[in-house]
């Protein structure tokens, strides 16, 4: 089972209350346990994602949505994307196979990486931002010396990913980006942050 307490779960805290704020409550920003650890051939976090997406439409209609995750959960995001609602995807060093792939066609997709990551390696992430840019917007903000864990330069991936969501989801409206964002938003595929 995956506790509430685990540092995983924990990270994802600030990462969440900077989308609230950044929404200035103009976005619901909702949390997902999945309800196992890790990833088998019987239950992934991809389930779980679709789970929640069906409970945020009975709930709130047919708005759209914004996945982020972190690590496994990133990957679950950039699994899950190409579920109907979905309008966009940000995944935090995601942990992926060397030779995934996906079908997030018309879906703005963000992937934002930890140089100095040694359990997601930045490689990989690098290589699946280039297969998905052949059928969508990818941008890849890459952070020089952020581990896996996020908290060094924490607030960089949070003010990326909140940025991107808000962006994506409500507008620029004049907002002010951050300079790595906004040149994602107009068309950089990789970038430093």
């Amino acid at each position: 089972m995956v506790s509430p307490a685990q540092l995983s779960v924990l990270r994802m805290i600030p990462v969440a209350r900077r989308l609230a704020r950044a929404g200035r409550g103009r976005l619901a920003v909702l949390r997902l346990l999945n309800s196992s650890r890790g990833w088998d051939d019987r239950h992934t976090p991809i389930d779980d994602a679709i789970w929640a997406l069906g409970q945020v439409r009975e709930r709130y209609g047919d708005l759209p949505v914004s996945l982020v995750g972190h690590s496994l959960g990133g990957r679950a995001a950039l699994l899950a994307g190409e579920q109907e609602g979905v309008r966009s995807v940000v995944a935090l060093n995601p942990w992926v196979y060397p030779d995934q792939s996906g079908d997030l066609r018309g879906r703005p997709t963000l992937i934002v990486h930890g140089l100095a990551d040694r359990i997601a390696l930045p490689d990989r992430s690098a290589a699946l931002a280039r297969r998905l840019a052949r059928t969508t917007d990818v941008g890849y903000i890459a952070i020089l010396d952020a581990k896996h864990a996020m908290l060094r330069h924490g607030r960089r991936f949070e003010t990326y990913a909140s940025e991107f969501v808000v962006a994506t989801l409500l507008g620029r409206d004049g907002s002010r980006l951050s300079d790595p964002v906004a040149a994602v938003l107009d068309g950089a595929a990789f970038v430093d942050g």
